[in-house]
């Protein structure tokens, strides 16, 4: 079917012209983040007041995780592309972060929750790529946009149902982190049992593949693509750990029962909005919509650096979800985009390393400027990034970007 003929369809025919796969990996990723969220939610609150652990302590184990996760995704991804084997890295990944669940429950240190942490996220960044060129690979590319923008609604959904049953569970068991922990292992489990039964990979295309690691396919990446990864890396420089947000509730007066209910608020407008603006993506220029994001981002710091009150966290965490919901889901359409087919999975793994290396950045600088200048300044540093992104995409747009 014609691009055309796609931008004209109903909003339903989109849906069901999504592929089955998409839906089945959307809904592997709803289980697993409710999984993953019903612990995240809470352990900056586990880590500083059951551990007593420091704002810096939480700054590097947050940081250092997603960054691990993130240079992960390169070597899946460049596995994928060589031997083939989506399905299968797709499921080691989920399969060893539901691994670690138990062992949050069992930790007594700061050390063994960085360790888990960190080895939960090493699984996110083993299933991510191979997933999102899966994603790619079945999807026609007029609907790129409401592909992705799909999974990652359904990925959001499973990101506020998980803080709203952890509150739930802090409220009905006397504020019990542990508790929590091993009860986030039932959906990690449902998501397995998706894999296995819903998830169909295409076959590999005969002919001879590329080497992600060879002169041959550097040259096949074009200069669009490393410029949106420079993009990328700038732009998550401003955009640190959640586990500040759930901190800044904290010192505003929030009471620790309710302090997920804050993730459940984000991430809600998170998933209501990534669909909406993935198709939107499909019919108007992309940078727009990453321009508009960023926009938000700025606003949504300005925010929380004022804040003095939960009504000032609400808004904050409104623009943070609104922004989440116009950039994620378009980023990843641009990588799919911009990428060759025999390169997908190592463009999505360069993507998220030059994404990752500045969140561990990202997520050391907040925490420095937190434990040395208080809260509002990490904040009003990720702002001062965020207008610097704005601008800099900008510049790409006129320059090198103009086609996007």
């Amino acid at each position: 079917m014609s691009l055309m003929k796609f931008q004209k369809l109903p909003p339903k025919a989109v849906r069901e012209a999504i592929p089955r796969t998409v839906w089945a990996l959307g809904a592997v990723s709803l289980f697993m983040d409710i999984s993953s969220e019903m612990i995240h939610a809470v352990l900056p609150l586990f880590m500083a007041t059951t551990l007593e652990a420091s704002a810096l302590a939480i700054g590097l184990t947050e940081g250092a995780a997603e960054a691990a996760a993130l240079v992960t995704k390169v070597f899946s991804g460049m596995i994928s592309d060589r031997f083939g084997h989506t399905k299968l890295l797709v499921f080691a990944g989920y399969a060893l972060a539901v691994f670690t669940k138990p062992f949050f429950a069992l930790a007594t240190t700061v050390e063994q929750v960085f360790l888990c942490r960190f080895t939960d996220r090493v699984g996110k960044g083993l299933r991510g790529a191979p997933r999102d060129a899966l994603i790619a690979s079945v999807t026609p590319k007029p609907i790129l946009g409401a592909a992705f923008g799909l999974r990652q609604s359904l990925d959001s959904a499973g990101a506020f149902i998980g803080p709203a049953l952890a509150s739930l569970l802090l409220a009905a068991f006397s504020e019990s982190y542990r508790f929590i922990f091993w009860c986030a292992l039932i959906p990690g489990i449902i998501c397995l049992a998706l894999i296995v039964f819903e998830v169909k990979a295409p076959e590999p295309k005969a002919g001879r593949k590329v080497n992600p690691l060879s002169r041959e396919a550097a040259r096949m990446l074009p200069i669009s693509l490393w410029l949106l990864l420079a993009l990328a890396a700038v732009f998550s420089l401003a955009r640190f750990s959640n586990a500040f947000i759930v901190l800044r509730a904290a010192s505003c007066g929030i009471r620790p029962m309710y302090v997920p209910l804050v993730m459940v608020a984000m991430n809600a407008v998170f998933a209501f909005s990534s669909y909406p603006f993935g198709r939107l993506a499909d019919r108007v220029r992309p940078t727009l919509l990453l321009s508009f994001g960023v926009a938000l981002l700025a606003a949504s710091e300005a925010v929380f650096a004022a804040a003095s009150g939960p009504v000032w966290i609400l808004a904050g965490v409104a623009l943070w979800g609104l922004h989440l919901g116009t950039t994620q889901g378009v980023f990843s359409m641009l990588v799919a985009s911009l990428a060759p087919e025999a390169l997908r999975g190592t463009a999505f793994g360069l993507y998220n390393l030059a994404s990752g290396g500045a969140a561990l950045a990202a997520g050391l600088l907040a925490g420095l400027l937190w434990d040395r200048f208080g809260s509002s300044a990490s904040f009003a540093a990720g702002a001062a990034f965020a207008l610097f992104t704005l601008a800099l995409l900008a510049v790409m747009r006129r320059r090198s970007l103009r086609a996007l």
